[in-house]
């Protein structure tokens, strides 16, 4: 199964690191958030990648381009014009770079995936959310809900971020509002991404400035094919320079909790 990971968006609240990068590329131990959010999967089984570029797509582009080099021992051999890698430490990933542009909206994004991804079920994430989420009970999480064509983790609300109702069996979602406010939100559960998804939701967004959070979530709600997966572990979004402050920390620390690796 193919994971696809939204890294286009220009992250303006984090702009003291976004200014000069993507925000998926902001480092944290010396490696960048979406270093460390391919690790989650990698170890959990899924190796095969589908990464959605945009604002400065192309500093995505060389660190993949480079990638090997920079994690292995070489020998430049100029008498027979070739280059030897030695202790390949790099994992065994594919990894498919597709620019979509800068001004494309989330749902535009995915689009651009279509003939990456196929006729196939897959998974989706946003390029700058960390969690110690069990890919495979999401996944098993989904299957049990025939007639569902997104699954999306649900994570309790902090109040800043899309939240949703849950019907009492916990897993059918009511309702969808985009960053809502008002009294009760924190009382909600929020799309942490880490979603599983049927091919059937290209059919759902009509061009590339369609919002995924809007209208194709909140008709897929309506519809009663959203499902949600509760996680209640670990889930930290990096949205603010405090935000990579706090997970630094906790890197630094040695019991990064993200790091299942």
């Amino acid at each position: 199964m193919k994971a696809v990971i939204l890294a286009g968006g220009f992250g303006t609240r984090i702009s003291e690191e976004s200014g000069v990068r993507p925000k998926p590329m902001v480092e944290i131990g010396g490696k960048p958030l979406i270093w460390h959010i391919m690790k989650i999967y990698h170890t959990q089984g899924i190796n095969d990648f589908v990464i959605l570029c945009g604002y400065k797509g192309h500093m995505i582009k060389e660190y993949f381009a480079n990638y090997k080099s920079h994690n292995s021992d070489m020998t430049f051999d100029f008498i027979k014009n070739e280059v030897v890698y030695h202790k390949n430490n790099t994992e065994k990933w594919r990894v498919t770079l597709v620019d979509t542009g800068e001004d494309a909206m989330t749902g535009g994004r995915i689009l651009r995936a279509k003939d990456y991804i196929g006729n196939e079920r897959f998974l989706l994430t946003y390029g700058d959310g960390l969690s110690n989420i069990e890919i495979k009970k999401l996944i098993a999480s989904h299957e049990s809900h025939k007639g569902a064509l997104v699954t999306v983790t649900a994570v309790p609300s902090p109040g800043r971020f899309g939240a949703f109702t849950l019907k009492s069996d916990q897993t059918a979602v009511t309702n969808f509002r985009e960053k809502p406010s008002g009294d009760g939100v924190e009382e909600a559960w929020i799309s942490g991404g880490y979603f599983v998804m049927e091919p059937e939701i290209f059919d759902y967004i009509e061009d590339g400035q369609t919002v995924w959070e809007e209208k194709p979530m909140q008709t897929l709600a309506h519809e009663g094919k959203l499902h949600a997966y509760r996680h209640e572990g670990f889930w930290h979004p990096i949205d603010t320079l405090r935000d990579k402050n706090v997970i630094e920390k906790m890197w630094a620390s040695s019991k990064a909790p993200w790091k299942i690796w």
